[in-house]
């Protein structure tokens, strides 16, 4: 890929600015890190930079070209409300200083594409001015949107409240969804124009490698063992207590569980959970985080998981059996998307309304793993081409030149 002329200065090279609110959980900056990571990889001459109000951002390793600005954090409450996470103001004047960092950062990064990440106006409109800006520039403006958002009549109401589709239709140049249509098409009833919607791709899903090196720190089990992971952990303590009590009443499951409780998990429901599995004589191994997850999932025979993207993905990607146990609150997403990729034989599903929730119901599902067939026995066109066709929509959108500051 040819260096283009930038702006007046003449500066070279390409540029991305990633933004990713993160108001609960990891999964937005997860993905906006695996996008920028592989689009560096890819070009010599690209820098990414994301922007992310997640607490632990810096508890991820970011590679040559790729860093990230934290912006100050916010946190929902559980009346539905948001507050500040430790600054101590109100979320008026939080949201207030978080959207004067990000047109700082565009001003002075100066990016030639900004991939948003699902809120198009960004959380409580805080990119808008920021989207004035580059759009006035010539920056090209990209949504990023994963394969399933809620719903379909659940998000038409709240795009409808959110103005999203004014946004969209204002701003942006595309919208990548990053999954296929056979397991979900996230925009249908969404009233998008006729040439918004002729510039919708779906990409696939984003692949993830496992690094080289090992988990650092954990005693890991020689055995086979099953990995249990809920993702950032916020509302994943159901699935980590179902699995103990699977542990607990059936001596004889022949995978050595290992649980990863999330960074986000309650503390007390943690300290529960440590004494517990310590009582299970060394059949289980229970952490809070690795950031290197991926790592996890590769060594695993099998993993149990709520089914957020960013575990699916890995799931797909490293081709592990995998029992998915979705949540329905406060989001239909995570039972959308495992109940499309059951139907297309990807993963097997866990619904206690359908399955029951009992512990041997669990444990007969982690027994299942060691027969159960891998994803890729299941075929599905362009499933897994999401990073290679974020770089080629990513060269197609390049701008030739930008208008100076």
């Amino acid at each position: 890929m040819d260096d283009y002329a930038g702006d007046a200065g003449g500066r070279y090279g390409r540029r991305v600015l990633l933004y990713s609110h993160d108001t609960f959980g990891l999964g937005h900056l997860r993905r906006s890190r695996t996008i920028a990571s592989a689009m560096a990889a890819a070009d010599p001459d690209l820098s990414a930079l994301i922007t992310t109000g997640s607490p632990i951002a810096g508890r991820f390793d970011f590679p040559y070209r790729v860093d990230h600005v934290r912006l100050p954090g916010v946190v929902k409450l559980p009346d539905g409300a948001y507050a500040s996470h430790n600054l101590g103001v109100n979320i008026d004047d939080t949201v207030k200083l978080r959207a004067a960092l990000l047109l700082a950062a565009e001003e002075a990064f100066d990016p030639d594409l900004i991939i948003v990440d699902k809120e198009a106006w960004g959380f409580r409109n805080e990119l808008s001015g920021t989207l004035e800006t580059a759009k006035r520039r010539g920056a090209r403006i990209v949504l990023g949107l994963r394969d399933v958002l809620d719903d379909a009549e659940v998000l038409r109401k709240e795009w409808d409240r959110k103005g999203a589709v004014e946004a969209i239709e204002r701003f942006y140049d595309e919208i990548w969804v990053y999954g296929v249509p056979e397991v979900c098409q996230p925009l249908d009833g969404i009233p998008l124009s006729d040439k918004m919607l002729s510039k919708v791709t779906y990409t696939g899903y984003l692949r993830r490698e496992a690094p080289d090196w090992p988990v650092i720190g954990i005693s890991m089990p020689e055995d086979p063992y099953v990995l249990v992971t809920t993702g950032g952990g916020g509302d994943g303590a159901d699935l980590i207590d179902w699995a103990l009590r699977a542990y607990e009443e059936d001596a004889n499951i022949p995978l050595h569980g290992v649980l990863v409780y999330g960074p986000f998990i309650d503390a007390q429901r943690r300290a529960e959970f440590d004494r517990r599995a310590a009582a299970l004589e060394g059949r289980v191994t229970a952490f809070s985080f690795d950031p290197r997850l991926e790592r996890l999932v590769a060594d695993a025979t099998g993993v149990v998981a709520m089914g957020g993207y960013n575990t699916f993905c890995e799931i797909l990607s490293l081709d592990k059996p995998a029992v998915i146990a979705p949540r329905t609150k406060p989001r239909l997403e995570q039972y959308v998307r495992a109940e499309a990729a059951e139907r297309l034989g990807l993963i097997r599903m866990l619904h206690a309304p359908r399955d029951g929730h009992s512990a041997s119901v669990m444990a007969n599902a982690i027994r299942g793993l060691v027969d159960q067939p891998k994803p890729s026995a299941n075929r599905i066109s362009g499933l897994m081409d999401g990073l290679k066709t974020v770089a080629e929509r990513s060269a197609a959108l390049w701008p030739t030149e930008k208008a100076a500051k």
